[in-house]
C-alpha cells in the first residue's frame, strides 16, 4: 500500500540524535521507522570499552514520544541482510521512503593507533561507515525510482571528528572521515535525480557517545569537554536534530554533498 504521509527511517532512534530527530520529523508528520539493535546478549557482537547500548525500553520511549506515528525495528546496522529487511517492511507497509537519516553510531578508544586491538577497529569500522553505506544501499533504490518530481533527502550523522584527528580514538576518527568521502561520493552519484545527501558534524554533544569518550579519557564527566566549545556548555541532541530537520524539510534541493558542522565553535 502507498501512504499519503512521508516516511522516514532513522536509524539510532533509541535515544540521543537519532531519538531526537525522528521525533522532529514526526511532529512535521512524518511517518517514522526507528531503527535500533536494543542490548541482546545473544544477538550482539560487543562493543569494546565503556559505551552503553540502548535498551528496548529505551526503543519503546523514543518510539512512543513520536506521538503515534513512529514504529520500532530492531535491526543491527552492521548486518546488511537485517536493513535490507527493515527496508522492504517499511515499502510493503507504507509503499515509500522520502528521508533516511543514518544516525547510528558508537564510541570506542583509549589507546594509540599501535596499541589499537582489532575488535575496536572492526567496531568502529562496521557500526559508524558501514551501517551508513548499509542503510544508503537498502533505502536509495526505492527513492531513486520514486515518481518524478523527487525530493528524497539522505542524512548521515558524522562528528568533529570527521575534520579533526581525535587522539586514542584513531578508528572512530577514521570511521568519521569516511562518513564526510561517503555522503559526498553519494551526493556525486544522485546528482539531478532530486534527492540530496548531506551530514551533520557534531561537536560534544550531551549523549551516551559522549560520557563513553569522558571514561575513555578518564574524565570524572562530560563537563570535561566544555571546553572544546566556544560556546562554553555542551550542545543538546535536540540542537542537532533541528538541523536535521531543516535538511530533511526545508533546505534547498541545490544543498548536497554538504557536512554542516553544528559543534558550538569545536576546538580540539
Amino acid at each position: 500500500m502507498s501512504s499519503d504521509r512521508p516516511v522516514a527511517i532513522v536509524s539510532g532512534g533509541a535515544r540521543g540524535i537519532g531519538a531526537a530527530s525522528a521525533q522532529r520529523l514526526a511532529a512535521r508528520g512524518f511517518t517514522v521507522a526507528l531503527i535500533d539493535l536494543p542490548s541482546d546478549p545473544a544477538r550482539l557482537h560487543p562493543i569494546p570499552g565503556p559505551y552503553r547500548q540502548a535498551t528496548s525500553a529505551e526503543l519503546d520511549l523514543a518510539t512512543a514520544a513520536c506521538g503515534g506515528r513512529g514504529e520500532a525495528h530492531s535491526a543491527d546496522v552492521r548486518n546488511g541482510s537485517e536493513i535490507d529487511q527493515v527496508v522492504a517492511a517499511v515499502l510493503e507497509r507504507h509503499g515509500r521512503i522520502d528521508v533516511v537519516v543514518a544516525a547510528a553510531g558508537a564510541v570506542a578508544g583509549g589507546a594509540p593507533v599501535w596499541e589499537t586491538d582489532d575488535d575496536t577497529w572492526r567496531a568502529m569500522i562496521e557500526i559508524n561507515l558501514t551501517g551508513v553505506f548499509n542503510l544508503a544501499r537498502a533505502a536509495l533504490p526505492a527513492m531513486v525510482g520514486a515518481p518524478e518530481p523527487r525530493n528524497g533527502r539522505f542524512v548521515a550523522i558524522a562528528s568533529a571528528a570527521a575534520h579533526h584527528g581525535l587522539p586514542q580514538m584513531a578508528a572512530y576518527s577514521a570511521a568519521k572521515h569516511g562518513v564526510a568521502g561517503l555522503v559526498r561520493a553519494l551526493s556525486a552519484e544522485l546528482g539531478d535525480t532530486g534527492i540530496t545527501a548531506n551530514a551533520v558534524a557534531p561537536g560534544s554533544t550531551d549523549t551516551e557517545m559522549l560520557r563513553a569518550s569522558a571514561a575513555i579519557y578518564g574524565l570524572e564527566s562530560v563537563d570535561g569537554f566544555v571546553d572544546q566549545a566556544r560556546i562554553g556548555r555542551l550542545i543538546e541532541p535536540d540542537e542537532i536534530a533541528a538541523t536535521v530537520e531543516w535538511l530533511c524539510v526545508d533546505a534547498p534541493g541545490s544543498l548536497t554533498g554538504a557536512i554542516i558542522d553544528v559543534n558550538g565553535g569545536f576546538r580540539a
